[in-house]
């Protein structure tokens, strides 16, 4: 028995898991992170998080714009600058990101010794 029931956050159709499945995104904590300190350019995003290609970065800035969580704002000059900074949404959960940030410095060689461990024994279950 699962132990989920009506009004789950964690049922396919609950707005919660949808919120979940966008911030377990591979870029998207890292992206919201890269803007806690204020406005950044989509270039100088680029330089901090490292690692992350021009289009994945621009998909992500889109896909986080579209659901509220940061703003971007295009200066009428010349040439063009665009700036992206988080919402007062955004920015609730700057706090659980760098909670779990916490977390994966403290575990991250327990992790990483579980992983070189190999796969765990199945466990036998009486039936």
């Amino acid at each position: 028995m699962s132990g989920f029931g009506p009004g789950d956050p964690f049922l396919a159709d609950c707005p919660a898991r949808l919120t979940v499945e966008l911030i377990a995104d591979k870029w998207t904590a890292v992206v919201l992170y890269g803007l806690s300190e204020g406005p950044v350019r989509h270039g100088e995003l680029i330089q901090l998080i490292g690692g992350i290609s021009r289009k994945m970065l621009t998909q992500t800035l889109r896909r986080l714009e579209a659901h509220g969580l940061i703003r971007r704002h295009a200066y009428a000059e010349v040439p063009p600058r665009v700036e992206y900074e988080l919402t007062p949404l955004g920015a609730t959960l700057i706090d659980p990101i760098r909670m779990l940030t916490e977390w994966a410095r403290t575990n991250g060689d327990a992790v990483l010794d579980a992983l070189d461990s190999g796969p765990p024994e199945p466990v036998a279950r009486n039936g």
